[in-house]
C-alpha cells in the first residue's frame, strides 16, 4: 500500500456574497475531487491546536502526525533546517520577509504593509536585495540566510525568542504598533527601507508595474527544532515535494527525502503537474512508501484577496495533481490510500489565516465505500465525522496509531 498526502495550502474558506454564498472550493470546477468524494471518506480535522497560532507550521505538522504542542519551536527554525542555516541551542531564527511598504512621505513607523510578498518576487530578483541587506545591516552575532522567493532568514547568534507580529496578518495597516521592540531588530528593519526603497531593482520593478521589495520584516521566531525521524515514528519512508522552506525543512527534520521540482514556486503559475508526477515516480520506483505534495498557491491567492486566481489555483490542484497522481499510481498497479485537504482555511476577505477546522478527503483504491456528491466545506461537515485532535488524522491515514 502507497500513501500520498495532497496538502492545498489555505484552500478552506468561508462563504461569499461574491459567489452566491458559496466559498472558492465549492465555487471551483473540481471533478477529480468530486468524484473521488463519491467513494471517499469526508469530514472535518482541527489542525491548529487551541491557543495557537493558525499558521502554516502549526497547521503542516499536525497534518504530518506531529503534535505542535510537543514538536513546535517557532516556524523560521524549521525554514533554517531546509536552507542549511547551522543553529547552536542558543540561537534564534527570524523569518525575514521583503515586504511591500506604501513609501507615503512620512516616517516609517507609519507606512502601511502593502504586499507580505513584493509581488512574489523571484528568487533571482530577491538575492539581488538580499545581497543589499548582507552588506548594508552586517553586524556581529547576526546574519541572513537566502530562501525562496520573498521568504528568507536571520540567524541570531545568543538571541531571544521575541513576540513578532506576521507581516500577512497586518496588511493596509499601518506598520507602527506592530514593529518589534528589540532595538536591534527595529533599526534593521528601519535601515532596510532606506536601503531597499530607491535601490535600482526596485525602480526597475515598479516601472514594470511590480511591487517593489523596499522592506525587510522579521517575524516567526523561535529556537532550533527537534522532530522524530518519520520513518522510525510510522515505519514508512517518505518524501516531500514543495516549492517553500518551511515544508522542506519539517522534511529535514523530519528524515524525509525532499524532491526539487523544476518550475515549482509556490504561486500560482507553479508546476503543479511536475509535481504530483514526482511523488508518483517517488512512489512507484523511488522506494518511497509515502508522498507529501505540497502546494502553497491557494494560500498564497486568499493572501492577496484574489476570488478568482484562488478558484483556479484549487482547479490547478484538481486537475494537475490530484488527477495526475491517482491516474499515475492506478496505471501502476498500486493501491494506495490518499489524504486531501488544507491545512487552515485562508479566506479572501480575511486575507490571512485563520483556526477553524478543515475538511478532508480520505480515499482507498481498494474500497468503493459510498461517501458524497462533492468535495467542500459544506459537505464534509454534514458528514459528522471530527478530529478535534488533527495531529491523528495521520495514523488514520496510515490505519495505526503512530502518536
Amino acid at each position: 500500500m502507497k500513501y500520498v498526502v495532497v496538502l492545498s495550502d489555505g484552500m478552506a474558506g468561508r462563504p461569499l456574497e461574491e459567489l452566491g454564498g458559496r466559498t472558492t472550493l465549492e465555487a471551483a470546477d473540481t471533478p477529480n475531487m468530486d468524484l473521488l468524494a463519491k467513494t471517499s471518506e469526508l469530514g472535518m480535522a482541527s489542525m491548529v491546536p487551541e491557543g495557537m497560532a493558525p499558521g502554516s507550521d502549526t497547521a503542516n505538522l499536525s497534518v504530518m502526525g506531529y503534535d505542535p504542542k510537543i514538536y513546535y519551536t517557532g516556524r523560521s527554525p524549521l525554514e533554517a533546517l531546509s536552507i542549511g542555516a547551522a543553529m547552536e541551542d542558543t540561537d534564534v531564527s527570524f523569518r525575514c520577509n521583503l515586504v511591500t511598504l506604501s513609501e507615503e512621505d512620512c516616517p516609517y513607523e507609519e507606512q502601511r504593509i502593502l504586499d507580505h510578498s513584493s509581488d512574489e518576487i523571484s528568487s533571482k530578483d530577491a538575492a539581488v536585495l538580499l545581497d543589499s541587506l548582507k552588506e548594508g545591516l552586517k553586524r556581529d552575532g547576526y546574519e541572513f540566510y537566502a530562501g525562496t522567493s520573498y521568504r528568507h532568514l536571520l540567524i541570531q547568534k545568543e538571541g531571544k525568542v521575541t513576540e513578532l507580529t506576521p507581516p500577512h496578518d497586518i496588511l493596509t495597516k499601518q506598520i507602527g504598533p506592530y514593529l518589534p521592540e528589540d532595538l536591534v531588530l527595529l533599526e534593521m528593519m528601519q535601515r532596510s527601507y532606506e536601503i531597499l526603497k530607491n535601490h535600482p531593482l526596485n525602480i526597475e520593478r515598479k516601472a514594470k508595474g511590480l511591487n517593489p521589495a523596499n522592506s525587510a520584516w522579521f517575524w516567526g521566531a523561535g529556537k532550533k527544532p527537534a522532530l522524530t525521524s518519520f520513518e522510525e515514528r510510522t515505519g514508512r519512508k517518505g518524501v516531500m515535494i514543495s516549492a517553500v522552506d518551511l515544508l522542506k525543512g519539517i522534511a529535514a527534520g523530519a528524515g524525509m527525502e525532499s524532491v526539487i521540482v523544476e518550475g515549482a514556486n509556490g504561486g500560482l503559475h507553479t508546476n503543479y503537474r511536475g509535481k504530483a508526477e514526482a511523488a508518483v515516480k517517488a512512489l512507484t520506483q523511488g522506494g518511497c512508501d509515502f508522498a507529501y505534495i505540497h502546494v502553497e498557491a491557494p494560500d498564497e491567492m486568499g493572501h492577496q484577496g484574489n476570488i478568482r486566481d484562488k478558484i483556479s489555483a484549487i482547479e490547478h490542484v484538481d486537475r494537475e495533481v490530484l488527477k495526475t497522481v491517482t491516474d499515475g499510481l492506478e496505471a501502476a498497479g498500486e493501491d494506495f490510500r490518499l489524504l486531501l485537504l488544507p491545512d487552515h482555511p485562508t479566506p479572501v476577505k480575511v486575507r490571512t489565516h485563520t483556526g477553524e477546522a478543515v475538511p478532508y478527503l480520505l480515499y482507498d483504491s481498494t474500497l468503493k465505500a459510498a461517501g458524497e456528491a462533492a468535495y467542500n466545506e459544506r459537505t464534509a461537515a454534514q458528514t459528522g465525522n471530527n478530529w478535534p485532535e488533527g495531529f491523528r488524522l495521520l495514523g488514520h491515514l496510515l490505519q495505526e496509531d503512530i502518536c
